[in-house]
């Protein structure tokens, strides 16, 4: 089962039930692309697609990606705050980000009232190259729990990696130009309970919904753009079946 929203998705939560999700898996838009303010300014094309021809670039632009970082806080906080209800009991909070927004990220998580329980790393396997730096090779997961998670070292109990190393997308295989890959979302996805709930606020082409798809569990999303949310839309529901 699956349902998904087309708007903002402070007004668009407001549909999803009280105590209903197991995972929360998303998103956001980072905020980043930059050493400086003036180049997070930027429309994401210019931040995060490095070429015309076959590359993230013949997407639209995403909107919520220029706020400096006391905004982003604010704004992540907003979010994690009305989140929360629609979360169960020990439920998990999941969000993605890069180095430069990772500090603003696990304040908000914590702001909002989630237990902040550390970060998974995902290498991406490559980036930029950064003469007499160290590179750029991962993005972050910062995660937590609505309250006290329960951790009973048990038979059969579910162990979850901090470390994932998986490929990011292809450009000419992307649906959006940050695009996260299915099976890293499904890796991620393996403490949600068997026939579980997932929630996704910024859903933006769909692929965490295509990952619980994939793994037999029920999916809420939220997306703002109409045209990724179509996007999500019609990838969703290839997937359902």
């Amino acid at each position: 089962m699956y349902q998904i929203f087309n708007g903002d998705c402070l007004a668009q939560l407001q549909n999803i039930p009280d105590a209903s999700i197991d995972m929360v898996l998303t998103d956001p838009p980072y905020s980043s692309g930059g050493l400086f303010a003036r180049n997070r300014k930027q429309d994401t094309r210019t931040k995060y697609c490095s070429k015309e021809y076959e590359g993230a670039a013949r997407f639209q632009n995403f909107s919520g990606d220029n706020m400096d970082q006391r905004s982003f806080t604010a704004f992540c906080r907003e979010v994690f705050t009305q989140v929360r209800p629609k979360v169960k009991e020990g439920g998990i909070l999941g969000a993605f980000i890069d180095w430069r927004n990772l500090p603003a990220m696990t304040d908000a998580l914590q702001m909002a009232g989630f237990l902040w329980l550390g970060i998974v790393v995902w290498d991406k396997r490559t980036s930029r190259p950064t003469p007499e730096r160290f590179r750029n090779d991962c993005e972050y997961l910062v995660w937590g729990s609505n309250g006290p998670r329960p951790a009973p070292m048990v038979k059969g109990c579910k162990v979850a990696a901090g470390c994932y190393s998986v490929p990011g997308v292809q450009s000419k295989e992307k649906h959006h130009q940050t695009e996260k890959p299915v099976p890293l979302l499904e890796q991620l996805l393996q403490l949600v309970p068997d026939g579980g709930t997932v929630l996704d606020p910024f859903m933006g082409s769909g692929s965490t919904g295509v990952a619980c798809m994939n793994l037999g569990l029920d999916f809420y999303g939220i997306e703002l753009d109409p045209g990724y949310f179509k996007t999500s839309q019609e990838r969703i529901e290839e997937a359902e079946f």
